[in-house]
């Protein structure tokens, strides 16, 4: 009978500890992920260094939203607009 109520304890203990890794697992991949600063942006896609960024050297949402965000019009998103820039649309989920 001891042995039972032992072996019943811990397999209830077992399966609550797996059940609480794979909420903790599923909440961490929903976290809200930040998007990127301008100097991340500029890092990773400044080809010519020049402190700005051109449609040609943007992809992305960002390019696709180049003429919203180049709001004076001088072909170059720079940190100012970036800045000011709208927040990208969320895709729905189906």
């Amino acid at each position: 009978m001891k042995k039972n109520i032992l072996s019943t304890a811990v397999l209830v203990f077992g399966l609550t500890v797996l059940n609480v890794n794979s909420v903790n697992a599923q909440s961490n991949d929903r976290q809200k992920k930040e998007p990127p600063t301008f100097s991340q942006l500029l890092e990773e896609m400044d080809k010519d260094e020049d402190g700005k960024l051109s449609k040609a050297e943007i992809k992305g949402p960002l390019k696709n939203d180049f003429d919203k965000i180049d709001t004076d019009e001088d072909g170059f998103i720079s940190e100012a607009e970036f800045k000011k820039a709208p927040k990208p649309e969320r895709k729905s989920r189906n």
